[in-house]
């Protein structure tokens, strides 16, 4: 049993380990106080453990939070934020005392969960428990991956680790399972999980509900498993660590046996201390058994002086920099290679050679499944991006994410195609700590369908601003006889409703060569490309139309001889059906303009001129996708009209699913003539 801390056993008032452990605590109370919110049980039980990794064995430079080589550390239990801003303010990040001050409060850079981009020194985003270990997954893995590409022999400039704290709740969640089984198999053994096990959730005492043998659980993934680590006790922590670090060929997993909340004389061991501020009277309490009689937020020159990190990380940057600079003498073009790829930019030529790729999609044209020209883009664009790192969800023969020059990543020895398993929420989350880590443009694939098992990492993705890219086949009925299970009705419309997340479904080969780079070149949000399973014609325009795609939509076809009686907007496998009812409404005499939208959520983004440009001031519009209605009204206006599929598929082939559900070039015509 961990001996929890009462007023009659103090500890003593000097800088040994302990009292650098409780000026963690104590900032964590203080701000949870002040805020009156948060999470102190978390920062006052692990504290111990933090002050062990950070002041002994983390290679970092508060100095420069952007360091290549610097180890990663990802707080995946995020609630006990606190304990990373304590952390990170006083080893010397800029982070100054004010912030911890503002915990929780408007525009500080101490957010109730840590964000990526915020605070200097976080890593990602967490609090969705599950999703740090994961992303710490994807970090250890493009380490790993960077590794094997970059050093040479006599010169390592990559060499870092990924350390992660986490709790029972990242253990619950299934994510964790995905993730962490792919991490076993392939054995990275740079990942290092320090699992605070005490017992608590929100809920009280976990044994009502989470009773997993979690070390068998590890070592059946292929993990070292660290059992029984007292997580107060610096000398077994360090033993631990240095356990941790040996090679093993393997990640580890350090179970420490810890007290929520320690020092807290009456509320250490519930749950009550998880999530509510001490109150003034638990706090008391708290100063005098950690014999820490300092006013809030105080912290002595003494224990600031040995936690402060800035001289040492400088020192570890400097030894770094010199290898590093060695490195650029005996192998100048990797080294300016390496510094592109972890600045995030593209090669110098990749305009050129994107617009070359395009055009020879043009000279291409053909009648081809958007999931087959995806596949055509990735096979061009490879060769111009060494960085470019691929995957599916055991979908490769499906989603066609794989290309004939790509190799599987499977144990050691490098890759840059991933096959990830049927584990769709865990490969979102692990392709979004692959870009956190830099050097890398990763992409995951599945059936869009099955993006609700990815939808949290999405919308972290987004929140972040992060350059992933997910590929998303059999993006309507489409895809026939699977059936509603399989065939996505909301799917398209939901993934637009996330802030930031740019969403692609293109008619032909040549809007997909546009939305793929379009996703490659941007850098600072997630890009899902919706793609066909079946057979897509190519469209009239040629070359000159990939411009006005790039903007979203545009005027794919304009009616001869004046302006248009009726505007047809569609996008993906709807196009066609559109340019036919284009044809048919011809026949009588009625002008359609024919206006192709792969990207609503670009063409929002133009300048309110170009958008009255192509959608028209004064006909009637009809809107066409093979999907949920509601998000289309805003283009139409309520003298318009949405055709669409407002209810679950069925089990057809495709040609028959279009005639049930009525999506044929004849109903956009009726449509058409009741309008005018």
């Amino acid at each position: 049993m961990m001996d929890i801390l009462a007023p009659d056993n103090p500890v003593k008032p000097t800088t040994d380990r302990r009292t650098l452990a409780n000026a963690l605590r104590m900032l964590a109370v203080d701000a949870v106080n002040k805020a009156k919110s948060g999470h102190p049980g978390m920062p006052m039980g692990m504290a111990d453990i933090a002050e062990a990794l950070w002041n002994r064995q983390l290679r970092h430079n508060p100095a420069d939070p952007h360091w290549p080589d610097r180890d990663r550390f990802v707080l995946s239990n995020g609630h006990g934020s606190m304990l990373l801003y304590g952390l990170l303010h006083l080893t010397g990040y800029d982070l100054p005392l004010e912030e911890l001050k503002n915990f929780r409060q408007l525009h500080s850079r101490t957010p109730g969960h840590p964000e990526w981009g915020i605070t200097p020194g976080v890593e990602t985003t967490t609090g969705p428990l599950g999703q740090g270990i994961s992303n710490a997954v994807g970090m250890a893995l493009a380490e790993r991956l960077l590794g094997d590409e970059f050093n040479r022999p006599g010169h390592t400039i990559v060499d870092h680790r990924t350390f992660v704290f986490l709790g029972d709740g990242c253990l619950m969640e299934g994510i964790s399972h995905e993730a962490c089984s792919l991490a076993g198999t392939l054995g990275l053994e740079k990942l290092v999980a320090f699992y605070d096990d005490n017992g608590i959730s929100i809920d009280g005492h976990v044994q009502g509900w989470f009773t997993d043998d979690t070390p068998k659980r590890f070592e059946a993934y292929g993990w070292r498993v660290i059992r029984d680590v007292d997580g107060h006790d610096a000398a077994a922590l360090d033993a631990a660590i240095a356990e941790a670090l040996t090679p093993s060929g393997k990640p580890t997993l350090v179970c420490c046996k810890t007290v929520i909340g320690w020092g807290a004389p009456k509320m250490a061991g519930t749950h009550d201390v998880h999530g509510a501020p001490l109150g003034a009277d638990e706090t008391a309490a708290t100063r005098t058994a950690l014999n820490w009689p300092y006013p809030a937020f105080e912290i002595p020159d003494e224990i600031r002086a040995a936690w402060d990190a800035r001289k040492r990380g400088a020192e570890v940057q400097g030894e770094w920099q010199e290898r590093f600079d060695a490195y650029a003498s005996a192998h100048p073009d990797l080294a300016s290679e390496f510094q592109r790829r972890i600045a995030g930019k593209l090669p110098a030529d990749f305009a050129e050679r994107a617009d070359a790729f395009i055009a020879d999609t043009v000279k291409a044209a053909k009648t081809v499944a958007t999931r087959k020209a995806s596949q055509l883009a990735i096979e061009a664009l490879a060769p111009l991006l060494p960085e470019l790192l691929g995957g599916s969800a055991d979908l490769t023969g499906s989603n066609l994410t794989n290309w004939p020059a790509c190799r599987s990543v499977a144990g050691t020895g490098g890759g840059n195609y991933i096959h990830y398993g049927v584990r769709e929420f865990g490969m979102t989350a692990i392709v979004n700590g692959m870009a956190l880590h830099g050097g890398f443009i990763p992409f995951g694939g599945t059936f869009l369908v099955f993006s609700d098992y990815s939808r949290n990492a999405l919308r972290l993705s987004a929140l972040m601003g992060l350059g992933t890219i997910q590929v998303f086949t059999h993006d309507s009925i489409g895809l026939g006889e699977d059936g509603p299970t399989h065939q996505p009705i909301e799917h398209a419309a939901s993934l637009r409703l996330i802030p930031g997340m740019d969403v692609w479904r293109p008619c032909d080969a040549l809007e997909t060569a546009v939305a793929w780079r379009a996703a490659v070149e941007r850098r600072n949000g997630p890009t899902s490309l919706l793609l066909s399973r079946q057979n897509l014609p190519p469209q009239d325009g040629g070359g000159g139309r990939a411009a006005e795609a790039a903007r979203g939509g545009y005027v794919l076809s304009e009616p001869d001889g004046g302006l248009p009686d009726i505007v047809l907007i569609a996008t993906g496998s709807e196009v066609p059906l559109a340019v036919a009812a284009r044809d048919l409404l011809a026949g009588e005499g009625i002008h359609a303009r024919v206006v192709s939208m792969p990207s609503t959520t670009v063409f929002d983004r133009q300048d309110a001129a170009y958008r009255r440009t192509v959608l028209g001031t004064d006909a009637p519009r009809i809107a066409i996708e093979a999907g949920r209605t509601d998000g289309w009204w805003k283009y139409v206006g309520s003298n318009g009209e949405v055709i669409g599929i407002d209810r679950f598929g069925e089990s057809a082939p495709a040609d028959a699913l279009y005639r049930f559900f009525d999506l044929t070039p004849e109903r956009i015509a009726k449509a058409a003539h009741a309008l005018l």
